[in-house]
């Protein structure tokens, strides 16, 4: 599953880390976890983390002793809203240097 449509005007990484989240939305992923899905230097990374948790998009938490990082739920497309296939359009917003 991706973002929804209306976060996909973010830098290339932070799709990456919001793709990477929403996929496993209910648990979160550790920033390991995020490396291994996101193949970026780890510099990167952090500088996407705290844009998008600047932007209240991803949510930090403490679980069993391990740093957790989920999506905020307002970036998660809704299960019933029927289409969550990228459009044409997304995919070559992706691809092309705007």
């Amino acid at each position: 599953m991706s973002i929804k449509g209306e976060y996909r005007d973010r830098p290339p990484v932070q799709i990456a880390v919001l793709d990477a989240l929403v996929g496993r939305s209910e648990e979160g992923m550790t920033v390991f976890e995020l490396r291994s899905h996101v193949d970026v230097d780890i510099d990167e990374l952090e500088d996407a983390l705290a844009a998008l948790r600047e932007d209240q998009l991803i949510l930090v938490e403490e679980k069993g002793g391990r740093t957790v990082i989920r999506p905020a739920d307002r970036v998660v497309p809704d299960p019933d809203d029927g289409d969550h296939e990228r459009s044409l359009f997304d995919e070559l917003r992706d691809r092309l240097p705007f």
